[in-house]
């Protein structure tokens, strides 16, 4: 038995690793990998290694794909031969020569020819055992002979230039009067003469230098041209001798999803990108553009990634997902069954919590997902599974501080979770709430089954795919990770009959420590805050969500004889310092509609603002009333509420969820005074007149919005590229139209997979995609023959050895030859 993992890696250089699995010959990893690819690559590898915990980990085998091929295997699952790894052909890089076959006459008349050897440099060779001080051999080798040399190392560089030349003697003298200057022995003897350029690397190890890769030239090509300049891959070394066969090996199962697009300016997107803006607003949704797509891809994921990344681009991603997610609650039958599929809206809301919520997981977990992956408690709850040593009570109550931790630092972060994340969960809400008025629970299961099922256990299952951790935690830790994202799940889906939620007797009687009261009263305060949005409708069916309240002390003054809430900064000229004695005790309750304020708990409100009245809300500095943990409500009209928390911590409480509920309003105050306006001035910045604007920027509250580096152009080429590929999805789309347009009988099997809701708006949104990425593609087209008549075969970009040129130029020939 084997304890193996896998690596995926750009050539040699890995990318990614999994998770290992333990005492196996057939291990399942089921996960997913996303990257960009930031450098061009030759070979896309995947490496099976045999853990070993006192040596270097031994290589079982690799799968390796040549970048060319990748698009045979697009999406596709498909199985792999592993193949034997050996230092011999593990080889990437390039290198630069000069070849020059030049004739030579002697001082007595004699003709003999050179051949100068300019090795100039090399790009992207590997690193070594962490060091790559590269040095090149040059061998000029026939049948019966074989000369070598060697140029200079170069220390710690895998992009050495080396600009040295050799000479070689090629043929022996003969008579210059001659008509060839080669007689027939020596023809024969060039003809099969080759030049070989390998590199390596110069190693202080016993096992001598590694090799790092070859080049091997026959010389009867330069018989057509004396000189010759060009780039050329290095090649791996070729070792005939090798017996061992590749089902010795075994085998690897991969689905890569490969994709690669050439980026136009804006302008040439505008057709395509406006269609797809449009898309929250057009009626019904299932008519647009966006909808379009999902229904045409073959997975929704598909769809998904570049929909969600363009619309968060252009601040369109909160309607967008409104609008699917109503559609689809409206088609669902069972509150239990509500956002479960693998739908578009699932898909998109959970791209959308995996780019927009990236801080706030790290903000929130990575700190106690650090400590359980270096602390190494035991915690295996399965008594099956104990080790020697081990006792279960310890372990459950290991496992118990741990759950119950990370539980409160989620229901505690409610005032972290960014504002996008907060307005679809308001969104999904409404929805949800609406469609099943009878059912109390749904308006929380809705959102659970995001932010708990989607989000916080997959990322504490597999932190590593959420940048919580660099590499996949050891399986002690992974088993940790596993039972804790098990119970976290479960607590936060809020089901009725929990302990029938686990298949595992061991866990449901571990589940029996959080069947307390305070742990759902705790998801659901939790629900109610990250589910409050600022941009709600008024005319909402919720009841306004108590999200805080307790008692605070605050100004009062009287205003044509009626007790306010609002200290009037326009009118406070000549008014003398407050003391103690202007501030009172009152019981404050904040919902995700109003902030108010009474005498005493249960009493009538004594004031009211509007959540949309709240322009901002900042500390309020010590000197202006020489009282701690003050802090500001500024609403329209430069009205001002100062109040007074019992303490910092309650300050911050209440400054960070007052922030959170407002930070969606439009006339949100950029600067303000961190001081109070006392004896005709500001205190902070002295200046007289009440109404002088703000002094200091606005602090914006927590980092709610994280800045995303989206190119808005290139997501737009991906949606074509997949509007392309599926064109004939497209078209068929288009005769699902017609026929549902002129036939009200029974729907043909084969257009029963779309979603036409509207067969006239539908069919229109389609002619309008089809012309667009008809357009595009003559652009496209039109790019590749110019590329094609500036690349150079041999420069630079495009190297000898590089086969996805040589198969382009190849498709040239045969569309020519078609043509002609």
């Amino acid at each position: 038995m084997r304890d193996c993992y896998c690596t995926v890696n750009l050539d040699q250089e890995e990318v990614f690793r999994t998770k290992i699995v333990e005492k196996s010959l057939c291990p399942f990893y089921g996960e997913d990998f996303y990257c960009e690819i930031p450098r061009t690559f030759r070979h896309l590898s995947f490496y099976i290694f045999d853990r070993d915990v006192f040596r270097r980990d031994s290589i079982i085998g690799k799968v390796a794909i040549q970048k060319e091929d990748l698009q045979k295997y697009h999406n596709r699952d498909t199985w792999f031969q592993l193949q034997h790894v050996d230092a011999d052909s593990e080889v990437q890089g390039k290198v630069h020569l000069e070849l020059r076959l030049s004739e030579v006459i002697t001082d007595t008349g004699v003709v003999c020819h050179k051949l100068a050897t300019r090795v100039l440099e090399c790009q992207g060779l590997p690193i070594v055992n962490g060091q790559c001080d590269p040095y090149a051999t040059v061998t000029l080798a026939g049948p019966s002979r074989s000369e070598a040399k060697k140029t200079k190392v170069k220390k710690k560089t895998n992009n050495p230039h080396f600009d040295e030349v050799f000479y070689f003697e090629v043929t022996r003298p003969s008579s210059y009067n001659k008509k060839s200057h080669f007689d027939i022995e020596d023809v024969d003897e060039v003809d099969k003469m080759e030049i070989r350029v390998d590199l390596w690397n110069a190693s202080n190890l016993k096992f001598g230098d590694e090799f790092l890769g070859e080049l091997r030239l026959p010389l009867k090509f330069l018989r057509q041209s004396s000189s010759y300049e060009a780039w050329y891959f290095l090649q791996p070394r070729d070792n005939g001798n090798k017996s061992l066969k590749p089902d010795d090996l075994g085998s690897l199962r991969l689905n890569v999803v490969y994709t690669e697009d050439h980026v136009f300016s804006s302008d040439y997107y505008s057709p395509l990108r406006d269609i797809l803006l449009k898309s929250a607003d057009v009626e019904p949704v299932s008519a647009s553009a966006a909808h379009i797509l999902g229904e045409v891809c073959r997975e929704k994921q598909e769809a998904a990634i570049p929909l969600v990344r363009l619309f968060l681009h252009y601040g369109r991603i909160v309607p967008f997902i409104s609008a699917i997610a109503n559609a689809e609650v409206k088609r669902t039958q069972d509150p239990n069954t509500i956002f479960r599929g693998n739908s578009l809206t699932s898909k998109c809301i959970d791209e959308t919590m995996k780019l927009a919520g990236m801080h706030y997981l790290q903000v929130t977990l990575k700190p106690i997902i650090d400590e359980i992956c270096q602390v190494h408690k035991p915690c295996e709850i399965d008594p099956v599974k104990l080790k020697d040593g081990e006792n279960l009570e310890n372990n459950r109550e290991n496992l118990r501080q741990y759950v119950d931790r990370i539980f409160t630092v989620i229901t505690k972060s409610g005032v972290s979770c960014p504002t996008v994340m907060c307005d679809i969960f308001f969104s999904l809400r409404e929805s949800a709430a609406k469609r099943f008025q009878g059912d109390l629970d749904v308006r929380y299961t809705a959102v659970s089954s995001f932010i708990f099922l989607r989000f916080f256990a997959p990322a504490i299952l597999s932190p590593n795919l959420f940048q919580l951790t660099p590499h996949h935690p050891d399986p002690q830790t992974s088993r940790t990770l596993t039972l804790i994202s098990k119970t976290i799940q479960t607590l936060g889906s809020l089901s009725k009959s929990k302990s029938a939620n686990f298949k595992e007797s061991y866990m449901a009687t571990f589940y029996d420590y959080f069947n307390e009261q305070k742990y759902a009263d705790a998801v659901k305060n939790f629900l109610d805050l990250i589910s409050s949005s600022g941009r709600r409708d008024h005319k909402s069916i919720e009841q306004p969500i108590l999200l805080k309240e307790g008692t605070l002390k605050l100004t009062v003054k009287k205003v044509d004889g009626n007790s306010s809430c609002r200290f009037m900064i326009k009118r406070a000229q000549g008014r003398k310092r407050f003391g103690m004695k202007n501030f009172k005790k009152r019981w404050f309750r904040l919902t995700n509609h109003e902030f108010t304020y009474q005498k005493s708990k249960g009493d009538h409100p004594l004031c009211s603002i509007p959540i949309e009245n709240i322009l901002a809300v900042e500390r309020l500095e010590e000197e202006s009333f020489k009282m701690k943990n003050m802090f500001q409500v500024i609403q329209p009209e430069r009205r001002v509420l100062y109040i007074q928390a019992n303490n910092c911590v309650e300050a911050k409480d209440w400054i960070d969820i007052l922030t959170k509920v407002s930070q969606c309003n439009k006339k949100r105050l950029t600067v303000y005074h961190p001081s109070a306006y006392l004896n005709g001035h500001w205190l902070c910045c002295k200046a007289t007149a009440d109404n002088t604007p703000g002094c200091t920027p606005c602090t914006g509250g927590l980092p709610a919005n994280i800045q995303l580096d989206i190119d808005g152009d290139r997501e737009t080429e991906r949606i074509y590229s997949l509007f392309n590929l599926y064109m004939p999805k497209l078209e068929k789309m288009q005769e699902a139209c017609g026929s549902k347009s002129v036939y009200d009988g029974p729907e043909e099997e084969e257009y029963s997979t779309f979603i036409i809701d509207d067969p006239k708006e539908t069919y229109k949104t389609l002619r309008l995609i089809i012309e667009g990425v008809g357009t595009l593609e003559q652009e496209h087209a039109q790019y590749k023959r110019d590329k094609f008549k500036k690349t150079k075969y041999g420069s630079q970009e495009h190297p000898i050895g590089d086969k996805s040129f040589q198969t382009y130029i190849r498709q040239q020939s045969e569309i020519s030859a078609h043509s002609i």
